[in-house]
């Protein structure tokens, strides 16, 4: 394992989804072997655009761990916590705060999207909890001195605030935080049922990695083919189709060709695709889901392995914030 640590998580909003699970899922059960991991469940963060519903934050961070752990995250290796169980993340997102400007946080990308995309909840009035979430994220990264950050494309506006922060405050207080790296994932984002760019929990798009079998099928059986077929021996195109893009996923190399050849050739109908597609899927899940009832009959062990995850993070937080105190002269009685 390589000293480097990584910092990464998730919002806890609802069930993770197949998105999730190509997006960033699957790569960190892999880098958990070479890497020492943090993964945090970033309630505070989800509260910014949920403040009005605290009891679906709280209901979903069992169902993220739970989740966590069924894909083969394992808490021998990762440390899995809890953002608000941490008070040093909070005092270190005050501390930031007086190093970022109003006009630089509004011209962030990232969250000049977001807020486009939540007009109906904020209407022409944003909190300062979602506008500032930045300063918080860049807080979540140092407090655990994160050097690498597995995410998507459009996290890299966030990531590079979070470096222009670590500059700004080494170069007044000295040098004691590191400037982290993302790691961008090779995986594109996962496409929604519906052809949707992005697979959204509320979109109702999306495959999630809890669904029974029943429930898959009758979500692929209303995935969204090429609109220009007709007929089952119509000639289609695979390239416009949902199916044959899950197939892509799901299916074999080899399978997915057929699937490809035998639809432009006309020679394929939707209905067996989408079946063949559903019985993949449903497969491919099944250990998934079989862990996930195991962990779901044991919620003591589940609450075993979050506690003591935010414990450890928890000495790493405050070891942290006794250098920043230290050297922010906020050390008074030392």
């Amino acid at each position: 394992m390589e000293d480097k640590r990584i910092l990464t998580g998730d919002r806890p909003t609802g069930r993770m989804h197949i998105g999730h699970y190509f997006g960033s899922l699957k790569n960190r059960v892999k880098m958990q072997d070479d890497y020492e991991t943090y993964i945090e469940i970033a309630d505070v963060q989800a509260l910014t655009d949920n403040f009005n519903n605290p009891e679906k934050v709280r209901k979903n961070v069992k169902q993220v761990m739970i989740d966590y752990l069924s894909v083969g995250i394992d808490p021998e290796k990762s440390t899995i916590f809890i953002q608000s169980m941490i008070p040093e993340i909070a005092e270190l997102t005050i501390y930031y705060s007086n190093l970022v400007t109003l006009a630089r946080l509004e011209r962030n990308p990232t969250v000049k999207t977001e807020i486009a995309q939540k007009r109906e909840l904020f209407g022409e009035s944003v909190t300062y909890g979602f506008l500032g979430y930045p300063v918080s994220q860049a807080a979540d990264i140092t407090i655990f001195k994160g050097e690498l950050i597995p995410a998507g494309e459009d996290q890299e506006p966030l990531i590079e605030q979070c470096r222009e922060i670590v500059r700004k405050f080494n170069n007044i207080y000295g040098e004691i935080l590191k400037e982290p790296e993302i790691v961008l994932s090779k995986q594109k984002r996962i496409k929604g049922l519906d052809g949707n760019e992005k697979m959204g929990k509320s979109l109702g798009n999306a495959i999630y990695l809890s669904d029974k079998p029943e429930d898959i099928t009758k979500k692929v059986m209303g995935a969204i083919t090429d609109p220009n077929r007709i007929k089952k021996d119509d000639f289609g195109n695979p390239d416009i189709c949902m199916v044959a893009y899950y197939h892509n996923l799901f299916s074999s190399e080899e399978e997915y060709k057929i699937v490809c050849k035998e639809c432009r050739e006309g020679k394929r109908g939707c209905v067996a695709c989408k079946k063949q597609l559903a019985q993949n899927i449903i497969k491919k899940l099944e250990p998934i889901r079989e862990k996930r009832k195991y962990y779901e009959e044991r919620p003591e062990l589940v609450d075993k392995i979050l506690l003591e995850g935010t414990n450890k993070a928890k000495k790493v937080a405050r070891q942290t914030m006794s250098e920043i105190k230290n050297a922010m002269k906020l050390n008074y009685f030392e």
